[in-house]
């Protein structure tokens, strides 16, 4: 399994200390047995945030690297081509 990017694990770790803070603040739990249910409820909820951003950007990664279909072939200037002469245009 790939490992997460920055961005996924601190995502991941945004929605767990949010989710943490929510959750506190909105039942009012002070007992350890309490708390320590919410903060693994929000510990999951993160972790599926993190697995969840890692196959959405793997989906787009695919669909990227497939690239669109073309029908008609290679019609059309070669890229390099493109960029030579758009240097020379003043």
């Amino acid at each position: 399994m790939p490992r997460p990017s920055v961005a996924q694990a601190c995502l991941g770790s945004f929605t767990v200390v949010a989710t943490t803070v929510a959750l506190l603040a909105v039942s009012g739990a002070s007992g350890v047995l309490a708390v320590s249910v919410l903060v693994g409820f929000a510990l999951a909820l993160g972790t599926v945030v993190t697995v969840l951003s890692m196959s959405a950007a793997a989906a787009g990664a695919g669909a990227v690297e497939a690239g669109p279909a073309d029908p008609a072939g290679a019609a059309g200037p070669a890229p390099a081509a493109a960029g030579h002469a758009y240097a020379r245009q003043r």
